[in-house]
């Protein structure tokens, strides 16, 4: 199952890349590192486009992440969902009725059972696991939480995005425009 139609979320790293979606057919796309002063321009300029940023909170320079900066990107900036490891972000996300993705590094067993634990308190509507290279551990986390994952981090050729969906990835998010550009719907 593909979200919203989409086995790409694009993720613009630059403004400049930003823009280069905007000629793309993604209903949904992930904002990266951004600058504060960035954050409403590009969300704004999204919707203008009749498009859906999901923020990354983790890597906006200038706001701390936690659940005040939360609280101030769902009121004031609204965009689609907020992405973050931080377990007070997804539920201030989840609070105002946003999308909230939980980001998962897959380090070792050890991190990973104390996710499988954090993402029980959590219960976020998608988990982003990293790196989304190993078809097996997206299948694993899956199979244990119930919860759709994308896969991301290292995703680098169409045979990478296949495998991860053909696991079980609802969508890959990706920075790599070859691959946006491979997977994008013609526009009609």
């Amino acid at each position: 199952m593909t979200f919203h139609g989409q086995q790409i979320l694009p993720a613009a790293r630059r403004m400049k890349d930003l823009e280069k979606l905007m000629k793309l057919s993604y209903e949904y796309l992930v904002i990266l590192d951004i600058h504060i002063s960035q954050v409403q321009p590009a969300v704004g300029l999204a919707k203008a486009q009749g498009k859906k940023a999901l923020l990354h909170a983790d890597l906006i320079e200038g706001l701390k992440n936690d659940e005040y900066a939360a609280e101030f990107l769902c009121q004031v900036v609204k965009p689609a969902g907020l992405i973050s490891t931080r377990s007070g972000v997804i539920a201030k996300t989840k609070q105002n009725g946003l999308l909230a993705i939980q980001r998962l590094f897959l380090l070792d067993t050890n991190a990973l059972e104390k996710s499988y634990v954090l993402l029980e308190r959590t219960k976020p509507d998608y988990i982003e696991v990293l790196p989304g290279v190993m078809p097996h551990m997206i299948a694993e986390v899956h199979e244990r939480t119930g919860i759709p994952i994308f896969a991301g981090g290292l995703i680098r050729t169409v045979n990478d995005v296949e495998q991860a969906i053909t696991a079980g990835a609802s969508a890959v998010t990706t920075s790599r425009a070859e691959l946006w550009k491979h997977f994008a719907q013609p526009d009609g």
